[in-house]
Order: C-alpha cells, then sequence, then structure tokens
C-alpha cells in the first residue's frame, strides 16, 4: 500500500480529495434540499390550514363583535329608560302635593289666589325687540311670500 500511495502525485492526491469533498457536499445540500421540499410542504398546508380557519372564524367574529356593540348600546338606553321612569315617578309624586301645583300654576300660568293682586313687569328691551321684528307685518303676505322666494335664491348667505 505504501508503494500505492507513493505512485500518485500530490496533484492527483488533491484531485481526488477534491472529487471525494464535492461528492459530500453535493450528497449533503441534495439531502438539505429534500428536507427542505418536505417542509416547505408542510408549511404550505399549514398556511393553507390557518388561511381557512381565518377565513371560516372572520364573519362569525365580527358578527360576534357587532352583537356585543348593540348589547351594550341597549343596556345603555335601558339604564337611561330606567333613570327617565324614575324622574318620571318623582314628578308624580311632587303632583300629588297641592301646594307644589298651587307653586306651578303660580309661576307658569301667572294664577293668584282669591283676594291677591298680580303684578307683571315688562322688560322694555323686549317690547322694543317685537317692534323691530314687525317690519313684515305691516306689507301685504303676497310680498313676505314673495321676498322668502327671493330670499331662498341667493347664494350670497
Amino acid at each position: 500500500m505504501a508503494a500505492n500511495r507513493d505512485r500518485f502525485s500530490t496533484a492527483t492526491k488533491i484531485r481526488i480529495l477534491g472529487e471525494q469533498t464535492a461528492a459530500r457536499v453535493y450528497r449533503s445540500q441534495t439531502r438539505r434540499q429534500a428536507r427542505r421540499s418536505r417542509l416547505t410542504g408542510r408549511a404550505a398546508f399549514l398556511v393553507l390550514v390557518v388561511c381557512s380557519l381565518i377565513v371560516a372564524l372572520a364573519y362569525p367574529m365580527r358578527q360576534y363583535v357587532s352583537q356585543r356593540g348593540d348589547i351594550a348600546e341597549q343596556e345603555q338606553l335601558t339604564r337611561e329608560a330606567a333613570q327617565r321612569v324614575e324622574e318620571l315617578r318623582d314628578e308624580k309624586a311632587r303632583l300629588q302635593d297641592d301646594a307644589y301645583v298651587q307653586r306651578l300654576a303660580r309661576e307658569h300660568l301667572h294664577y293668584v289666589m282669591p283676594g291677591e293682586t298680580g303684578y307683571i313687569m315688562a322688560d322694555p328691551r323686549a317690547a322694543e325687540e317685537r317692534r323691530t321684528d314687525q317690519g313684515a307685518a305691516d306689507r301685504p303676505w303676497y310680498s313676505n311670500l314673495l321676498d322668502g322666494v327671493d330670499n331662498a335664491d341667493r347664494t350670497d348667505r
């Protein structure tokens, strides 16, 4: 064997060693590519399954979230209605009291009890405002109507 080794030159030995190394690298890459192709198929299937689940669950989840919002809104409306019912019950209880009804009649309807004298204070500024608003009152109704039509067509408002 020693004679066999000595027979080959260093260049031949390097060439054989290079071929062996290249063969090992080629086999390693082939195995790696084979593994990659299996992994890629599995990954593609996994992605397909995940996408299918997302598509299948997207509409029900959207409906769920929408319905939860509707439920929250209806609960808020229920609370507001219950609060309004309580306010109306309180008002009804107050209206059962004659003194409260008399006070409301005096304040809002300007009623007075028999034997009392009622006074109403007029605000002079309010009277002047009413007088300035009566500019259209001394004209015929059809003039006011035509002015309204003309003003509706204006673009410089």
